[in-house]
């Protein structure tokens, strides 16, 4: 571990701003090839000959480029000459080179919906100017190890394999002892919260919601009310702050209307009983993110806010945890709503593992400011479900506490 802490990374670092050049060069953590624009790197990276990634003259098929540099990481300014990060991350994508090479995007301007962009795309990271080399440096290694190790299995072994979860018994013991002894040590600050929570507005103070643990199950799980009562009733007036809303979805396949009429672009399919494109039909389904995430929402209250960001809210889960709903370490119990959209086969291996209070997603964070794609917390889930172990769990619990207090909760 201690080894991989002071290993010295090999970036490629594009883009023309002096002083955060200097500072990858200046650190013994990096070592940096600079070039200084996108076709450029294109070049450097796959032996392009500046051809851009275009058809084969004979075959009229996209051209196969190969991976020609060993680099442990890509580090981009968003605005660079002739083509912006996206359009080359585009590039690479499209064409299937370094795909498992963590993807790093620097702004020197802060732009919310660009950086959101960036992360539908499957960009690993966006940050603003300021950069910490020695978390940069961390958080490379975390993706290259997870982009190298994760492979998912085969989609006929999961259909196969239905054996429901089990908690191991080791497991189930951990988790009783752990949540008796954190009842018994943090019951006063429970008590102040529920103080706290009565004075700043009426209703209950606790929060009943149903939530889908492991093998789908279904149960009641307990919370401290963090926001206003009628909060539920509200979530069509915030649906539009979702983190997680995917980019907007054509009225009609823009694809198909490049066509002479009576041609589609793909087979026509029935969705939603409208008889459509198979290609619009997807994206639309796509739009359907099943993670509900805002920033700042408007119906957290003050205390409400204060506890989220000390996750003393979480607390009543430990009640949870002792009948067996939930373990200490796990994913993350989803609501029922966002359960049902998981209609991606591929996702839902994250039901063949605990329940938990908190789990690897939790720990790992994007950017300066935590934020996740939904793609990543899938996968992260989905790892855990295929890699847990006792010694994982305790692993987890440790490195919970580094990111327990923060700005925003996650």
């Amino acid at each position: 571990m201690d080894e991989d802490a002071a290993r010295c990374l090999k970036i490629l670092y594009i883009g023309n701003d002096q002083q955060s050049i200097d500072l990858f060069e200046k650190s013994d953590l990096f070592s940096v090839t600079h070039l200084p624009n996108g076709l450029a790197a294109l070049h450097w990276l796959t032996d392009n000959q500046f051809n851009l990634f275009d058809l084969d003259q004979d075959t009229r098929f996209e051209k196969v480029y190969q991976e020609k540099q060993k680099i442990d990481a890509i580090v981009t300014e968003f605005v660079l000459p002739g083509i912006n990060a996206l359009l080359f991350f585009r590039k690479l994508k499209l064409n299937k080179v370094y795909p498992k090479t963590p993807f790093i995007i620097i702004s020197f301007f802060r732009d919310d919906v660009i950086k959101q962009e960036a992360f539908n795309m499957g960009v690993d990271d966006f940050y603003y100017k300021k950069l910490d080399v020695d978390n940069l440096h961390s958080r490379i290694l975390f993706l290259n190890k997870f982009k190298t190790e994760y492979v998912p299995k085969p989609m006929s072994l999961q259909d196969e394999d239905m054996t429901p979860y089990k908690t191991p018994l080791p497991k189930r013991i951990f988790d009783i002892i752990i949540a008796l002894f954190a009842l018994l040590i943090l019951s006063p600050i429970m008590l102040l919260a529920v103080i706290a929570i009565m004075i700043e507005s009426r209703g209950k103070v606790y929060y009943i919601a149903k939530r889908v643990g492991s093998n789908y199950k279904i149960f009641d799980f307990y919370k401290f009310r963090s926001m206003y009562p009628d909060a539920d009733a509200r979530i069509k007036d915030v649906a539009h702050l979702n983190q997680y809303i995917s980019e907007s979805v054509e009225v009609s396949c823009t694809e198909c209307a490049k066509l002479p009429a009576g041609n589609t672009c793909s087979p026509i399919v029935y969705y939603d009983g409208e008889e459509i494109c198979e290609r619009l039909a997807n994206k639309r389904r796509s739009a359907k993110k099943a993670f509900l995430k805002i920033k700042d929402d408007p119906r957290i209250t003050k205390v409400g806010k204060f506890i989220r960001m000390t996750s003393i809210d979480e607390l009543p889960q430990l009640f949870n945890i002792l009948k067996g709903d939930m373990s200490i370490v796990g994913n993350r119990p989803l609501p029922l709503n966002e359960a049902e959209a998981l209609t991606k086969k591929k996702w839902s291996r994250r039901f063949r593992a605990a329940a938990g209070l908190t789990g690897l997603w939790q720990v790992e964070k994007r950017g300066t400011k935590g934020t996740m794609s939904e793609e990543e917390r899938f996968a992260l889930d989905n790892y855990y479900a295929e890699h847990s172990s006792f010694w994982t769990d305790i692993k987890l619990i440790i490195r919970t506490f580094a990111v327990f207090i923060q700005k925003e909760n996650v």
